[in-house]
């Protein structure tokens, strides 16, 4: 088969991996992809975000199966554009990509299927949310109705706080200025990826993230500064209650509404005393959790994500290793706020690469030969151990062994469950 995977992240990088690993990939095209990607796959300049340009590529290349990584291009439209073209895609219609664009879509559905969820008010007037907000409990949840590359969210602990965050959103620093205002739910945080091709849905694995960007989890929100998988607060019983009581009843609910959702679905979800609640949908892997789950899932990802996207989820299984995954994401000193690119990177090509360790590029590029930083998260050093501890250690060695000074990470990746 011809692939093209749609993307330019470390996601992407870990997805052309495991699907490299799959005899029935026969050539490989990421778009635009990194420098990183670029050592094991052919790198194409190509519009992402234009249905139809990305359609015309395809049909030049004979491409059989499109896999769109992040979310923008889905929400454009560029799922449909292929599907109407006839090219089998993985990833949701724009439609059902509102699960992920609109967090007012999301708690409307949430309503509609009566699933636990943070009581919330949605606003499109600064002053208007202002009024609301007063009457709040504090700490309060200010999400951006749209998408925000996993940034539009601030936890606020104060007033003082809270208005800085309308302020932002409501003078365009995430595009759309709308907002949603949640109650803060309690509890521990985690993952839960399925593969869902209509009502069918398979469990993918779960993880946690690590949102902020310094250690103890302080300082604001990133995109993700490190993963695990899997996630230990979900418990077998756990995923059986956020299946029945979450995802299900919500996929039926969008099958009802005529946009089945086709795709994974990652639910973002909050845990208290065994009881899931909803924090969020996403229609696409996260980001550094992707890197988790490919490292322990290897080649079957690429049969598995073909099923998904013919309708054939019903007869696949997924095979689990007795295994852990951790991510340590290395990124450029001042990220999430303002950092330098062009700084060079050293020590990559004598590190380990193989089914246990590797290092995913998010944000690289070549530079007169050399590997420079081209982003804020630039490098996610991935390993598999027995147990999470060996997997925690080994990736520290990785990180230990690169050569940028101009580079961070966070030393306590998988606190929670060590």
């Amino acid at each position: 088969m011809n692939i093209l995977i749609l993307g330019s992240g470390g996601r992407e990088h870990a997805l052309a991996w495991a699907v490299l690993q799959n005899p029935k990939c026969d050539r490989l095209i990421v778009a635009p992809g990194n420098a990183g990607i670029a050592q094991i796959a052919e790198c194409a300049a190509l519009d992402i975000l234009d249905g139809s340009a990305v359609t015309t590529f395809a049909d030049e290349e004979s491409v059989d199966f499109v896999i769109v990584g992040p979310e923008a291009p889905l929400a454009a439209g560029v799922s449909d554009a292929l599907t109407a073209a006839g090219i089998a895609v993985f990833g949701p219609s724009a439609a059902a990509a509102k699960l992920e664009a609109s967090k007012a879509f999301t708690k409307e559905i949430c309503a509609a299927v009566n699933a636990p969820t943070a009581a919330y008010g949605r606003f499109d007037d600064l002053e208007a949310a202002r009024a609301y907000l007063a009457d709040q409990p504090l700490p309060i949840v200010i999400k951006a109705d749209g998408l925000a590359a996993g940034k539009g969210v601030t936890v606020a602990a104060t007033i003082e706080e809270a208005e800085g965050a309308l302020t932002d959103i409501f003078g365009g620093v995430h595009g759309k200025a709308e907002v949603v205002i949640e109650a803060f739910l309690r509890g521990e945080e985690a993952s839960f990826f399925c593969l869902v091709d209509g009502e069918t849905v398979l469990p993918f694995g779960t993880a946690q993230d690590h949102k902020r960007v310094g250690d103890g989890d302080t300082g604001p929100n990133t995109g993700g500064m490190g993963a695990y998988s899997p996630a230990p607060v979900m418990t077998p019983q756990v995923e059986a209650r956020a299946l029945d009581e979450i995802v299900r009843p919500t996929m039926i609910e969008m099958v009802r509404r005529g946009t089945p959702m086709r795709g994974v679905l990652f639910v973002g979800l909050m845990i208290e005393d065994g009881a899931p609640s909803l924090v969020e949908y996403n229609v696409r892997f996260g980001d550094p959790e992707c890197q988790c789950l490919m490292m322990r899932l290897g080649g079957q990802v690429l049969d598995l994500l073909l099923a998904c996207a013919e309708g054939r989820l019903d007869g696949a299984q997924v095979h689990w290793a007795d295994d852990h995954a951790i991510c340590i994401v290395m990124a450029a000193q001042g990220y999430p706020g303002a950092y330098a690119k062009g700084t060079a990177i050293g020590g990559l090509d004598a590190l380990p690469a193989d089914s246990r360790n590797m290092v995913f590029h998010a944000g690289t590029a070549l530079a007169d030969g050399r590997m420079v930083a081209n982003g804020g998260r630039v490098l996610g050093v991935t390993t598999r151990g027995d147990d999470l501890s060996d997997a925690r250690d080994r990736a520290y060695a990785v990180v230990d062994a690169v050569d940028w000074p101009e580079g961070f990470c966070r030393r306590d990746i998988g606190w929670r469950a060590l």
